[in-house]
């Protein structure tokens, strides 16, 4: 009979033993923790190891009678032929062959024994830290049958995967798995990812053992080129999945949003820190662009604070600052206490300042009232979109601009007007949001009204003066005064 035994070839396997999280504290006390790139494979692979589900063949050479199939009951008791009760449940292939064959000694002449692996129980892991969805997983394994017997473990990655993904606050760097050593004890190692993700180093394709431990840390500093990054490998959590973020402060519309990547007829984009600022709809023109603050919570109830600049995004079209965001996130943008019209006008042409601004126009124009318009907007075009002068009574040469300044101060000039005028500051100015136009009235018109309001006016007082008179007119019909007597008393 031809003897078969299991060879399990895997690149590396790094694992943490226990049902719950392992901070790096607590691990330090067992054993050091030690990076995987200072071991060499062959120190950490191990076999693998009998335990309650897997499916095994026996083979008693040359005595059919004593061998067959069994499956492990949850204890890796199997009771065997002649010999009874074998534990050998936590023991290698190799091993429980050993004590089989001992078990077996005292009523066979040197016995062979050969055990093939038929079938593998899935292994249990728990993932806890940084991932979307911490618990205690089982992944199947591949292979232990037929002739070839050998197993497919699975990775590291496939378990972070299966645990919903690494969060956007993770340090993979430091991602840390404990195993326990077929000694009875137990060895804790650091995995880098950041250097597999950088240099493809195969130290990191780590396969996975029964009742390994992984915990994912929090990063204690967060870069905003590497967060991007993070966002899109492979093991990370699901970048299409809707999400519920916070905006506050100098937004349109403060509050909560919630973000989703695809909808019905509209292409997919990504969560990004502007995006959802344009759903509250854009910043308002007293942002401060450059010191935008995300603020992110992790697992562990601790909160990461990440610095945005997205004037630097304007300027130098660095996109790392353009942050993925994640479900809970609070976007914060603050009030900037001064900012240049260049600068306004600048940031007014971004994708996250509003669609419409609103500016109120009053006085000689056809259609007075507040109009919407877009950002950058010049002056003589709002003016048009009121509906022009008023020409027969309108101050065509100069309006009044009124606007609330960042610190809150009110400034009103007089604008010189020329429809013909290109954008210029001094005589046609780009608008901002809530400015406001009074277009006054023509010295014609104005010396008219005044007139106007003077006749009105007299009108008014020549009707009081003439009150006395009629009421002395009815009492002289009612004989009540006596005018005659009054004349000849004179």
């Amino acid at each position: 009979m031809n003897q078969q035994t299991l060879k399990v070839t895997c690149p590396i396997a790094l694992l943490l033993w226990g049902t719950m999280s392992l901070p790096a504290p607590s691990m330090a006390q067992q054993q050091p923790s030690v990076p995987l790139a200072q071991r060499s494979l062959s120190s950490i692979e191990s076999s693998y190891f009998l335990g309650g589900g897997d499916r095994i063949s026996i083979d008693v050479f040359e005595v059919p009678q004593y061998s067959g199939s069994y499956q492990l009951p949850i204890d890796g008791i199997i009771s065997l032929p002649l010999v009874g009760a074998v534990p050998i449940g936590g023991l290698t292939l190799e091993q429980a062959a050993s004590v089989i064959s001992n078990r077996y000694a005292a009523y066979l002449k040197r016995p062979i024994i050969t055990i093939r692996l038929l079938s593998t129980r899935p292994i249990n892991v728990f993932v806890s830290g940084e991932v979307s969805k911490p618990g205690s997983f089982s992944i199947p394994l591949i292979g232990g049958s037929g002739d070839q017997p050998g197993i497919q473990y699975p990775t590291l990655t496939q378990a972070l995967k299966t645990a919903g993904g690494v969060t956007l606050a993770a340090d993979i760097s430091q991602v840390q798995v404990r195993r326990r050593t077929s000694g009875g004890g137990e060895q804790a190692y650091t995995v880098n990812f950041k250097d597999f993700i950088e240099t493809g180093n195969p130290q990191s394709s780590l396969t996975l053992r029964d009742g390994d431990a992984i915990y994912v840390p929090a990063a204690t500093e967060v870069s905003l080129r590497e967060l991007r990054q993070l966002a899109n490998v492979e093991f990370a959590a699901d970048i299409n999945a809707a999400r519920t973020v916070s905006v506050i402060g100098q937004v349109v519309r403060p509050g909560s949003y919630y973000i989703q990547t695809a909808q019905a007829g509209i292409p997919s984009s990504l969560p990004t820190l502007t995006r959802a600022i344009k759903e509250a709809g854009g910043i308002t023109q007293l942002a401060d662009v450059r010191n935008v603050q995300l603020r992110r919570l992790t697992k562990s109830g601790t909160e990461q604070l990440i610095a945005v600049n997205l004037w630097q995004l304007l300027q130098s079209g660095d996109i790392s600052q353009d942050t993925v965001i994640q479900d809970g996130d609070t976007i914060i943008v603050p009030q900037a206490s001064e900012i240049s019209a260049a600068e306004a006008a600048e940031i007014a042409k971004a994708q996250f300042s509003p669609d419409t601004i609103k500016v109120a126009v009053s006085g000689e124009v056809r259609q007075p009232g507040i109009v919407n318009i877009p950002p950058n907007t010049p002056l003589n075009q709002a003016i048009m979109t009121a509906g022009g002068f008023n020409r027969s009574r309108a101050d065509n040469d100069r309006v009044t601009l009124i606007r609330l300044n960042p610190d809150g101060s009110v400034v009103s000039r007089e604008v010189p007007i020329d429809i013909s005028q290109g954008i210029s500051e001094q005589s046609n100015p780009l608008l901002r949001d809530n400015d406001i136009i009074v277009v006054g009235r023509n010295r014609a018109t104005a010396i008219a009204d005044s007139l106007d309001d003077f006749l009105r006016a007299g009108a008014n007082a020549l009707s009081w003066f003439s009150i006395p008179s009629r009421i002395f007119g009815i009492l002289d019909v009612l004989g009540i005064t006596n005018t005659d007597s009054t004349d000849s008393s004179n």
